[in-house]
């Protein structure tokens, strides 16, 4: 688990840019926010290390890639099989997050699929592993609020600001 890195204001401002042009270069960043390129390298390397900007890739869409169909699958592990079931799970390209939980299961997985019957495939697959005792399907039927980090990011710089 990552330990809290204070963010201020202007690590603030900076996240906000990186979230909303993403492909913009650190020297127009520079400008936007009216600071020397030098300390907002600096910033960006500090969030880098520190473990808050885990990535600059670019966000795909599974269901562009033909993959339109989403579920979750609660796993069940049999005991002590988890990191075994874990490894397995990382051999099926349709999974693409998986999780070890509390509450009902022991693991919970994203999983993409072509249409229905592939996913009943994926999840044939995935039964067949040794060490599973049970699966759990849900569909998504609709994305209500898409994988979003700014409203977080507001809230921390807002909290840091407060607590000054």
């Amino acid at each position: 688990m990552a330990m809290a890195v204070a963010v201020d204001e202007l690590d603030t401002r900076i996240l906000r840019l990186m979230i909303d042009q993403p492909r913009t270069s650190v020297r127009e960043y520079a400008r936007l926010l009216g600071i020397a390129r030098g300390t907002l390298q600096a910033r960006i390397d500090r969030l880098e290390r520190t473990g808050v900007v885990t990535g600059t890739g670019p966000v795909l869409s599974p269901a562009a890639l033909g993959h339109p169909v989403l579920a979750f699958v609660h796993i069940e592990v049999t005991q002590g099989r988890l990191d075994e079931v874990g490894d397995a799970l990382a051999e099926v390209p349709e999974i693409i997050e998986a999780f070890s939980i509390t509450g009902g299961g022991d693991l919970l997985t994203r999983v993409v699929a072509r249409d229905n019957g592939h996913l009943e495939d994926v999840v044939q697959r995935l039964i067949s592993l040794p060490g599973v005792v049970r699966t759990r399907t849900e569909m998504a039927l609709r994305e209500r609020v898409p994988h979003r980090m700014l409203p977080l990011v507001e809230s921390v710089g807002r909290a840091a600001r407060t607590a000054r």
